[in-house]
């Protein structure tokens, strides 16, 4: 069971949550990228990278018997930050075929570059499976 925290007084974050508390089994999802399980990227479109970065971590967490309901933390990683704004509605549409209406506690950084010379964004993210 995953419980939000939210402080009295807070703006209602949109998209994310401020903290979350959780306790069970720990899976944690290294960086992913935007290519197929074949390390091939199909498009370098920013929100198609975004949907099979979600896909990949979704394969991941279920592999470690973990669902998207489960993730706590995630953190984005995205070279272009004018791009990532631009394409705030198309990553959000994404986020929630991929993973649902669940928000946890999330950072998005602007880095100088990803290893992979086409990778867009990476992310970065820990599930907490109820005992």
């Amino acid at each position: 069971m995953h419980t939000i925290l939210q402080p009295e007084g807070w703006a209602k974050p949109i998209g994310y949550a401020n903290g979350v508390s959780a306790r069970g089994r720990t899976v944690f999802v290294g960086g992913q990228i935007g290519w197929n399980a074949h390390c091939e990227f199909e498009s370098d479109d920013f929100v198609d990278q975004v949907r099979q970065t979600l896909s990949n971590i979704v394969a991941i967490l279920a592999e470690g018997g973990a669902e998207p309901q489960h993730i706590t933390t995630m953190t984005w990683y995205f070279i272009d930050k004018a791009e990532y704004l631009s394409n705030l509605k198309g990553i959000g549409q994404a986020y929630r075929d991929v993973i649902g209406r669940h928000f946890p506690a999330m950072a998005a950084v602007q880095v100088v570059g990803l290893v992979e010379d086409r990778a867009k964004i990476e992310i970065q993210a820990t599930a907490v499976v109820p005992e």
